[in-house]
């Protein structure tokens, strides 16, 4: 993750940068910075984390690989689809497809980049890169994380825009990869 420590066409300079606390998938820092115009500072709270992998997967008969998970922040469940934190040294395709069998137990024929966004580049630099997984099949049993817990879900994909409509999949990143799928096979690639 890089990120810039003077932005010259916002008139921003970057004093200082310290880390206030590490809570194991982010890191909060504060930034203090001058802006140039009036030479007045300010410090802004970062969130420092590593890039993040959304996976759309598909069956060879068009179903769509859910998982519905509980979500801290929201004290309740979430129905998504996989993803997670690329490892160090990892790169964001291998996250997607690690991620993929690690919840579900599926794995694709084929992967490709449908997009990539910045989650809040308000408080945050890091990337979340949304990946379309074709002829995904269950080639073994999930493997979740210790403190994670899924139902693993198929849904036709013709399904899904009535599943967001209906506000059963609200979670942003998600609705972020499904737009870029849709833009996707509205470009005919």
């Amino acid at each position: 993750m890089t990120r810039p420590t003077a932005a010259p066409e916002q008139n921003w300079t970057l004093l200082e940068s310290r880390e206030v606390s590490d809570h194991r998938v982010f890191r909060v820092c504060s930034d203090r910075y001058r802006f140039e115009p009036t030479g007045a500072e300010r410090e802004y709270v970062v969130l420092s984390a590593p890039d993040w992998v959304n996976v759309v997967p598909v069956t060879p008969d068009g179903q769509v690989v859910l998982v519905r998970q509980y979500r801290h922040g929201i004290r309740g469940s979430s129905l998504e689809i996989p993803g997670g934190i690329v490892d160090p040294c990892e790169s964001p395709e291998v996250a997607a497809v690690r991620e993929l069998r690690e919840e579900t137990g599926y794995a694709p024929e084929r992967i490709r980049l449908l997009g990539r966004v910045h989650p809040n580049p308000a408080i945050q630099a890091n990337y979340c890169h949304m990946y379309l997984a074709e002829g995904c099949r269950q080639v073994s049993q999930p493997r979740p994380d210790p403190f994670e817990k899924m139902e693993v879900l198929l849904r036709p994909l013709a399904e899904i825009p009535e599943l967001i409509r209906g506000q059963e999949i609200t979670h942003g990143l998600v609705l972020n990869a499904f737009g870029f799928l849709g833009l996707a096979v509205t470009a005919g690639s």
